[in-house]
């Protein structure tokens, strides 16, 4: 059977429409309306809650206390421990009625996010208190709880406005973007900055090649950061060397970092430089003691006196670690002024082979887990608190936030060994059901969602199949991130330019919003 469709046109259309699940048993935004009408509404929703939670765990009690044998000194032990926690709940339902409608009879939209996010934690104690009761010597019983998923709201981009830059080039003038440290992740977030820089020095950046770098056209949309800015920003390596007749050279080359090594690179990239008939002067720093270990902060005033130069062709590097207008650069959808949601967005067959797998194997609706595991330990363990979790404890996280998403399935882009993955699996049980973990299935030519990087030569390679990942996870209702891994922040970045991120998203077991990382070496 012939794998691919003759139907070219077929290939390039949108194949995802993003329902919401309208199937929530339990809606605490449909109640927004209401409260907001009448405060006596308000009231009285409020006490039916009260109400039915402590009649909820009333009834437990009720029924713990008639079982009787060999587990009912167990059962008493729980039920001592139940009252505890019912005590500590009323307490705080009490506590947020006060603090809701004793002070005023208007609720503000940010008040009633804060009340959903407080009664999402009552009913989340709630659980806690009925797996109390049933708790045996044979372990815990797991009943079902009340939806919470309306907590996991979109964020709104609009609600802070954009500082942005004008990036204006002189098309006689480029920046020769150096960027070697780590892994393509990296890679792309020094890539980001280097757009800063050229913008702030008004140069045309050059995106280096393959033979010195990755091949960005392979996992980027490059012409597409041009359309967004609509003149000519950017442009390739080999387009370079063509206008420059392939003898081209660097006129200064500045180091922005001089510790442990300026630029961060050796003579071997340099000679490789060389080699590709670019030609250089003497290698300078701009700062004799910048350490990429504690990157000083700097402003733009500092980058146009460092690195503003009549020179035709300029090189910088590495700016991954550099410390620049921090504020401003890490913004959603970027520094730059322009008419898009993103600038660096992965190519568009990566984009539409992400669309074919979430329809084939997903669905909307689904949570993403960047689960880094290979090389992880002594990087977290340098931390305090560490950032690398037992299995036991990762699941127990994981499945607290598919519980509060609402959702039956979860993306897995991880490197760990199957034994890991496997218990991880095993661990994943909720009410009874198992939570499935998708991973990318190997090559198949009988199945159709990757025919497009398979049809362009594209399927096996490594920095095609990471960005594949990285779209998949940017894609999902809920993302959950590893602290500190540079591959979760280029996630975070293209979540929030596609309007894609979630207030639930975090890193595992940190139960907080993702902020940027300095990124790990």
């Amino acid at each position: 059977m012939a794998r691919d469709s003759p139907n070219e046109d077929d290939d390039h259309e949108n194949l995802i429409h993003q329902n919401k699940d309208k199937s929530a048993s339990f809606r605490i935004e449909e109640l927004q309306s209401p409260i907001r009408r009448r405060f006596s509404k308000g009231h009285y929703l409020f006490a039916a809650i009260v109400t039915v939670i402590s009649l909820v765990a009333t009834i437990y009690l009720f029924f713990s206390s008639k079982i009787c044998g060999p587990t009912s000194d167990r059962i008493k032990e729980s039920q001592l421990r139940a009252l505890y926690l019912l005590n500590k709940q009323r307490s705080s339902l009490f506590d947020l009625w006060n603090h809701t409608f004793g002070t005023s009879n208007n609720i503000t939209a940010v008040r009633f996010d804060q009340i959903k996010a407080s009664l999402l934690d009552q009913i989340t104690l709630n659980r806690h208190i009925k797996d109390t009761l049933l708790s045996t010597e044979n372990g815990t019983v797991s009943v079902p709880i009340v939806n919470g998923s309306e907590i996991c709201r979109k964020i709104d981009p609009k609600s802070s406005k954009r500082r942005t830059i004008e990036w204006k080039p002189d098309p006689n003038k480029f920046l020769f973007a150096i960027c070697l440290s780590g892994q393509m992740s990296n890679h792309l977030i020094c890539l980001e900055k280097h757009m800063f820089f050229a913008a702030v020095l008004n140069r045309v950046l050059v995106i280096p090649g393959s033979k010195f770098d990755y091949q960005y056209n392979l996992v980027l949309d490059i012409e597409h950061i041009n359309e967004c800015i609509g003149r000519k920003t950017v442009i390739s390596f080999e387009n370079f060397m063509e206008l420059k007749k392939n003898h081209a050279r660097i006129d200064k080359f500045i180091c922005y970092f001089s510790i442990p090594l300026p630029c961060y690179t050796d003579e071997d990239h340099l000679k490789q430089l060389k080699s590709l008939g670019i030609s250089m002067g003497k290698v300078e720093t701009a700062w004799k003691s910048e350490d990429i270990e504690n990157p000083s902060p700097k402003t733009v005033k500092d980058v146009e006196e460092k690195f503003g130069t009549k020179e035709d062709v300029i090189a910088i590097g590495d700016v991954f670690f550099a410390n620049v207008e921090k504020d401003w650069v890490l913004q959603p959808r970027g520094p730059i002024a322009h008419k898009c949601k993103i600038l660096i967005e992965p190519s568009k067959l990566i984009l539409l082979t992400a669309q074919r797998f979430i329809q084939t194997f997903l669905g909307s609706g689904f949570v993403a887990l960047h689960f880094r595991r290979h090389g992880f330990l002594k990087f977290c363990n340098a931390k305090k608190p560490s950032c690398f979790y037992p299995i036991t404890q990762a699941a127990d996280c994981i499945r607290q936030m598919v519980e509060k998403a609402n959702t039956s399935v979860i993306y897995l882009s991880t490197d760990a060994a199957e034994s890991e993955t496997s218990l991880l699996q095993s661990m994943l049980v909720m009410n009874g059901k198992t939570i499935p973990l998708v991973k990318r299935p190997p090559r198949d030519s009988a199945e159709k969602w990757d025919s497009l990087l398979y049809r362009h030569g594209l399927d096996g390679d490594d920095q095609v199949e990471a960005m594949l990942d990285k779209t998949i996870c940017a894609m999902a209702s809920v993302f959950i991130g590893a602290p500190g891994s540079t591959f979760t922040e280029d996630i975070l970045r293209l979540r929030k330019g596609w309007e894609t991120a979630s207030s639930c998203d975090e890193y595992l077991c940190h139960g907080e919003e993702p902020n940027f990382i300095a990124g790990d070496k």
